[in-house]
């Protein structure tokens, strides 16, 4: 675990944009097997968390057609939060940065790691706004 002083301002940066943080494993079975669509963003203290996953979550959040709900998990932290998280993200591996969109509890749209790293934010946000056009 990374001290809380450490994440806190990485926290705020998803939930000041309207994201709610899950911190344990039934919060967010209940926040994903829920009715409607829900973005998940699995945070990260990473560079490329700070330079293009966040950045690319609060761009893709404010399209017009977006998801019921943004939830978020905080890999290194909450453990059992994150791996029910990554548990109804499969069959991806666990990856953090990552970002999936559930639509009745049925994983949709998943953009992992390898798909964040070295490529701009705006980017990453056009993807997910083609995925909340399709299933927002």
């Amino acid at each position: 675990m990374y001290p809380e002083y450490l994440v806190a301002p990485m926290r705020a940066d998803l939930t000041t944009a309207g994201f709610a943080e899950l911190k344990d494993a039934d919060e967010v079975k209940n926040a994903i097997e829920s009715e409607g669509t829900v973005f998940v963003m699995v945070n990260s203290v990473c560079g490329c968390a700070a330079a293009m996953a966040r950045p690319a979550a609060k761009l893709a959040v404010q399209n017009q057609k977006h998801p019921d709900k943004l939830v978020t998990v905080f890999a290194g932290m909450e453990k059992d939060a994150v791996d029910e998280a990554r548990r109804l993200m499969l069959p991806y591996p666990p990856s953090s940065p990552a970002m999936a969109l559930f639509k009745n509890g049925k994983l949709v749209h998943m953009i992992e790691r390898h798909q964040i790293e070295g490529r701009p934010a705006q980017m990453i946000a056009d993807n997910l706004i083609d995925a909340f056009d399709q299933h927002c």
